[in-house]
């Protein structure tokens, strides 16, 4: 294999922070990919071997850690951790998608005004309220199409297949196939 057929490793893009870990093979492509990377964390990204990341923004929070297993592609899509997202062996994850592991803003109207008051240029040093931050689990084998949202909270369990445009509110079980918004269980087959 001459130099110019070998897979480019790395990001493509630029250097990589200090703080990611990439596995043998695997590459970042995209100019935005660390555009909202802020997270303070020894290993706040980790990519096992052979897994490819095109187009994909990593939004990380300063406690923020993602980790992505072996043989995974990820298109196009959007990870947003203030807390923690682990994706499994062998996922792929459709363009358009997000994966969330907080709301990133209160859900209760009074604390919502006083986020947007800390945000605003009149803060005066006042901080943002807390947000509810829970991890996001994606299993092995998962195939996630395109234009998903995933939410905080949510596992998802090995082999299982989520239709594009699904939203996923609440844990999918291993082997099902769901679809919809909010996403419902079409099958499970239960003999793997």
């Amino acid at each position: 294999m001459s130099s110019r057929d070998r897979p480019t490793v790395g990001w493509t893009d630029g250097d990589l922070p200090g703080n990611i870990r990439l596995g043998h093979g695997s590459c970042i492509s995209g100019i935005d990919a660390f555009k909202r990377f802020f997270s303070k964390r020894d290993i706040a990204l980790s990519l096992g071997d052979r897994s490819r990341s095109d187009g994909v923004k990593f939004a990380i929070g300063p406690q923020g850690h993602v980790a992505i297993g072996h043989d995974c592609y990820l298109n196009d899509c959007i990870l947003l951790a203030e807390h923690e997202i682990k994706i499994g062996n062998y996922v792929m994850i459709g363009w358009n998608t997000t994966v969330s592991d907080s709301d990133f803003h209160p859900i209760a109207p009074a604390q919502r005004i006083s986020d947007a008051i800390a945000l605003s240029p009149y803060a005066e040093g006042r901080a943002r309220p807390k947000v509810l931050c829970q991890s996001v689990l994606i299993g092995d084998n998962v195939f996630i199409g395109p234009a998903c949202t995933i939410l905080k909270g949510v596992t998802i369990g090995d082999s299982s297949y989520v239709e594009a445009g699904s939203v996923i509110t609440h844990s999918v079980p291993a082997n099902a196939h769901v679809r919809g918004n909010p996403a419902v269980i079409v099958s499970v087959d239960l003999t793997k």
